[in-house]
C-alpha cells in the first residue's frame, strides 16, 4: 500500500502585489494609459530610499533604467520618424521595455534579485 504524501505547496501561491511588482504593472499599463508610467518612476524613486528587502534593491535600479530606456528611446524615435528610421525605434523600444517589465516582474513574484540592474538591455 502506498501512502499518498500531500505536495507541499508554496507559502504563498497567488500574485503578489509587491512593489517592484507594482511598479512593473504600472509600466505595462502605461502602453494603454500613457501616464502612468511617470506614476510608476515616482514609486521607485520614492520607495528606493525606504527600509526595504535586499532582493528588492535590484528591482529598483532595474526599473528606473527601464523606465529612461523607454522615454529616451521613445524621443529618439519620434524625432527619427522624419527620416522613416523611428519607424523600426519605437516599436523596439516598445517591445524592449515590455520584456523589461515583465522579467521584473516575475522575479519580484519569487523574491529573487535582478541578476544584471545595471544593464540597458534585456
Amino acid at each position: 500500500m502506498d501512502e499518498m504524501k500531500p505536495t507541499p505547496t508554496p507559502a504563498n501561491s497567488g500574485f503578489e502585489f509587491n512593489n517592484p511588482t507594482i511598479i512593473s504593472l504600472l509600466y505595462l499599463a502605461s502602453f494603454l494609459t500613457g501616464i502612468t508610467a511617470i506614476v510608476g518612476i515616482v514609486l521607485a524613486f520614492v520607495w528606493r530610499n525606504e527600509p526595504k528587502a535586499d532582493w528588492e534593491v535590484s528591482h529598483y535600479q532595474y526599473l528606473i533604467n527601464t523606465f529612461w530606456i523607454g522615454l529616451v528611446g521613445s524621443v529618439v524615435g519620434f524625432m527619427l520618424m522624419i527620416v522613416l528610421i523611428g519607424f523600426l525605434i519605437l516599436p523596439a523600444v516598445a517591445v524592449l521595455v515590455i520584456v523589461r517589465s515583465v522579467l521584473s516582474l516575475l522575479n519580484a513574484q519569487k523574491h529573487a534579485p535582478m541578476p544584471n540592474p545595471s544593464t540597458w538591455l534585456a
